[in-house]
């Protein structure tokens, strides 16, 4: 059985190319704790390898980059002492958290090839490189409401910065967008036609790599730049941009109960709306309610805070049974039907909501982020 990241490494003239795949593809090149763990170690050796003067990574197949983090592994670590410290989940979002971290701080340039589903923990992966690529195969959505969950993996980072309000839409309704909508958004860099990933590889091969990092950037840029202008005409059309508008209208409520109001009550025949006020509406409340508050406390932190203070809701989360209850509907007994606890957002109690966001250890995991 081969592992499921492969590392490996090309020479590039007198450098080399490491080459990082997920390779899980029956379950769509989904994060566990071991293939965090490998990333982790391997990024750190090649960060002081000065051999290696650029990263690649992808995914296994052509269906996805990666679809998120093993959920059903995190909600066997939920249900196994309800209530209590998670112990596999806790670790996971720990460790995924610094590896999403050292992607984002990493000095040397790391190409990431976003083709297929880019789900979760797949889009924590991509949104950390320098050097984000899309195809017209790529699928992006951070679906956490419907399994009581929060864009997390730096969510409340990159979703923050996303144009007008459409970062919180998209949290909230967890609605899917293509290539052109991550550019857009500013969760990828440029759009390439999967055809040309090979020749992309070959020009990183071909480079003359340099001792300075700026410089090598530089390198991939202008290996990039060309097969981006060639794409063009591949390149889909957008939901976010056209519909930002809309998007900024129906997030215009005096509180989040009435933004929730204004997204469910839509009398819309356009699908992509449709299918994101149906997403909000038969998610959990609750889990809107700490989605938006995440994003909220976070709007002006650091990239450091925004981790830690994930990691916190996070270990908050799974410790509660709405998550579970999420996963069990969506993706164990796959009924569709979760019993959650609220019908309304309005009825979740607001001393419930603010013991999500407080400390549920003495020392914060990710303190010593740097």
């Amino acid at each position: 059985m081969s592992a499921p990241v492969l590392f490996d490494e090309l020479a590039a003239g007198q450098r080399k190319l490491g080459r990082i795949t997920l390779s899980v593809e029956a379950t769509l090149n989904s994060l566990t704790l071991e293939m965090v763990d490998l990333l982790q170690t391997q990024l750190d050796a090649w960060a002081g390898d000065d051999d290696i003067a650029a990263i690649f990574i992808e995914g296994a197949g052509e269906k996805a980059f990666c679809a998120g983090g093993d959920v059903q592994a995190l909600h066997a670590s939920a249900v196994e002492q309800p209530g209590g410290p998670c112990e596999y989940a806790e670790a996971f979002f720990a460790r995924e958290y610094r590896m999403n971290y050292t992607l984002h701080t990493y000095a040397k340039p790391i190409v990431c090839w976003g083709h297929g589903i880019v789900m979760g923990g797949g889009l924590g992966v991509m949104a950390g490189c320098a050097h984000r690529v899309v195809t017209e195969r790529t699928r992006i959505a951070m679906p956490e409401i419907t399994i009581a969950l929060f864009p997390d993996v730096g969510g409340s980072w990159f979703l923050n910065h996303a144009p007008g309000r459409s970062g919180e839409f998209l949290a909230l309704t967890g609605a899917s967008i293509n290539a052109a909508d991550a550019i857009f958004i500013g969760f990828a860099d440029r759009f390439i036609a999967s055809e040309h990933k090979q020749a992309v590889i070959d020009g990183l091969l071909a480079q003359q790599w340099s001792d300075e990092v700026q410089t090598n950037h530089a390198l991939v840029r202008h290996v990039l730049r060309p097969f981006s202008e060639q794409s063009v005409g591949s390149r889909p059309a957008g939901q976010v941009e056209p519909h930002l508008e809309t998007i900024n209208a129906l997030m215009d409520g005096d509180n989040v109960h009435e933004v929730i109001d204004r997204i469910t009550s839509q009398d819309t025949e356009d699908p992509w709306l449709a299918k994101a006020r149906d997403s909000l509406a038969h998610g959990s409340k609750l889990a809107a309610l700490w989605i938006d508050r995440q994003l909220w406390e976070t709007r002006h932190s650091s990239l450091k805070e925004v981790f830690q203070a994930e990691i916190r809701l996070a270990t908050q989360v799974v410790r509660y049974p709405e998550f579970a209850e999420g996963v069990r509907a969506l993706l164990i007994d796959k009924d569709r039907s979760p019993a959650w606890q609220y019908a309304s957002s309005r009825d979740v109690p607001v001393d419930l909501l603010d013991k999500f966001f407080s400390e549920p250890w003495d020392v914060n995991p990710l303190a010593d982020l740097n």
